[in-house]
């Protein structure tokens, strides 16, 4: 069974941030599978379903991103997978908006969301989905800028990168990360 994390934030006050690409990319990727039963256990809502016969778990850690790692440290124990059967969709200020990329393992980047996660698991040997986000551009703080939603000039491309974002998980699934990392690290929106 593949693991598929999205990292954001709980509640409405978050819902569309750029920080919460994470958690759009994998609501988008259920809607689309209308994966739709979902079980909240302590620490994360968890939905359950196949795509092409490959059995997937999504979870949403309900700890807010700096604490992700022990939500996704519970997911894999109930699972009884290992972290490399993994894939944790996060927002990456690094890349601009219209960039995918994805990598099989690597450091934090200076995320907090996944540094939580390299701590709980005492490994950075899991794969991960970077959405771009970009960096600021109106002299607003870093904290600000992942907080808030995209500029308007930018929405629409915004919009297509977490599309590209639910075709990459299910190129992911069928074909596995070569394959994913093939199509889509190049792909500039």
């Amino acid at each position: 069974m593949l693991i598929i994390v999205g990292l954001g934030n709980p509640g409405p006050k978050y819902l569309f941030t750029r920080h919460n690409a994470g958690f759009m990319v994998v609501d988008m990727f259920c809607f689309d599978l209308k994966i739709v039963k979902e079980e909240t256990k302590s620490m994360a809502i968890c939905k359950k379903g196949l795509y092409k016969n490959h059995e997937v778990c999504i979870v949403k850690p309900l700890t807010y991103m700096n604490r992700s790692g022990m939500a996704v440290l519970k997911a894999l124990e109930a699972t009884c997978e290992q972290p490399e059967n993994m894939v944790v969709v996060h927002d990456d200020l690094d890349l601009p908006v219209g960039r995918l990329k994805i990598v099989r393992r690597g450091g934090s980047g200076g995320h907090k969301g996944v540094q939580s996660i390299v701590d709980a698991l005492g490994t950075n040997a899991f794969p991960r989905l970077k959405i771009g986000i970009g960096r600021p551009m109106m002299g607003e703080s870093i904290y600000e800028y992942v907080l808030s939603a995209p500029y308007e000039e930018e929405m629409e491309r915004f919009h297509k990168t977490l599309q590209k974002g639910v075709e990459a998980l299910k190129v992911i699934i069928e074909n596995g990360l070569d394959e994913a990392m093939n199509c889509f690290n190049g792909l500039v929106l």
